[in-house]
């Protein structure tokens, strides 16, 4: 049974991303994933202009009058979400955790995707699979994809983004939509996600809280690693300790954008301290043009 607190949360996130999904994003959705081809639709008479090839020999043979075939694009697409359920999910310092940023970020995609006609799944992920469910359409559908990355409770604390990979290759047999949402507190991860964009259609979303790229001065306090368990006392009163912070993360930053950057994959940084509105919508329109 679900409890009380956990359907109030489900709601408002289906409420406040259904009406961007179906207000705003919906159609950056469609205009970016094509279809896997193009269906039979109907017969018309020829017109000065249509392109010969779409002729219909037979039918233009039994009327006497030249027609064309019509196609519709086969929109039909199977989308899979992976999320990052490692402890690190369970850090937030301003506006929602990032566990929570992850679940609306699904909301958004899964009901774009259902609203297209297309098929969502789910896998959930530590430094192993934890959940898996399997493509499939509907809102009802949509909405145990929320219940389920809210209501995850990790049975482990790190994080292998190879293994989540690797297990998408195994489960997905054709071509599909991939979005992968996480913080990225992981290593040697590359070859994976080159070898999985060349099969699927792969994007990436760095959850980001502001703590993680500059810490205040809080004078000392005790920070917990969720993923190793480690605890030390850190004195961030010290000008030159929240420097060296905030550079160590800065080129974190800078070496995950470059490497997305220069394999030519699509990556999107998502803080949770910032509406992601804009930036998603700005995101997707980009990628959009640059494949026309």
């Amino acid at each position: 049974m679900l409890n009380r607190e956990l359907l109030k949360k489900v709601k408002k996130i289906e409420l406040s991303t259904r009406h961007f999904v179906n207000e705003v994003f919906g159609g950056e959705y469609h205009s970016v994933f094509k279809g896997q081809g193009m269906e039979f639709a109907e017969v018309r008479e020829y017109i000065p202009g249509d392109e010969i090839r779409t002729i219909d020999w037979n039918v233009s043979a039994r009327t006497g009058i030249p027609h064309v075939k019509l196609f519709d694009e086969e929109r039909e697409l199977t989308v899979m979400i992976l999320v990052d359920a490692s402890a690190s999910g369970a850090f937030g310092t301003r506006v929602q955790m990032k566990r929570n940023l992850a679940a609306e970020l699904s909301a958004v995609l899964a009901f774009s995707a259902v609203k297209n006609n297309d098929k969502v799944g789910l896998i959930i992920f530590t430094d192993r699979v934890e959940k898996y469910i399997p493509p499939r359409k509907g809102r009802s559908h949509v909405l145990r994809v929320i219940r389920e990355v809210l209501d995850h409770e990790p049975q482990h604390q790190g994080t292998s983004i190879n293994t989540a990979l690797e297990f998408m290759n195994r489960v997905l047999r054709k071509r599909a939509v991939t979005f992968m949402i996480s913080d990225f507190l992981d290593n040697d991860y590359e070859k994976s996600i080159k070898q999985a964009s060349r099969r699927h259609d792969m994007l990436s979303f760095h959850l980001q809280d502001p703590w993680e790229i500059e810490i205040p001065n809080l004078g000392l306090i005790q920070l917990h690693d969720g993923e190793t368990g480690e605890t030390s006392l850190v004195n961030t009163g010290r000008a030159s300790l929240r420097k060296a912070y905030k550079d160590q993360s800065q080129k974190r930053f800078d070496a995950l954008q470059t490497f997305f950057k220069s394999s030519g994959l699509d990556y999107l940084a998502v803080r949770t301290d910032i509406p992601y509105v804009d930036s998603l919508i700005s995101f997707f329109r980009k990628r959009a043009m640059r494949r026309r």
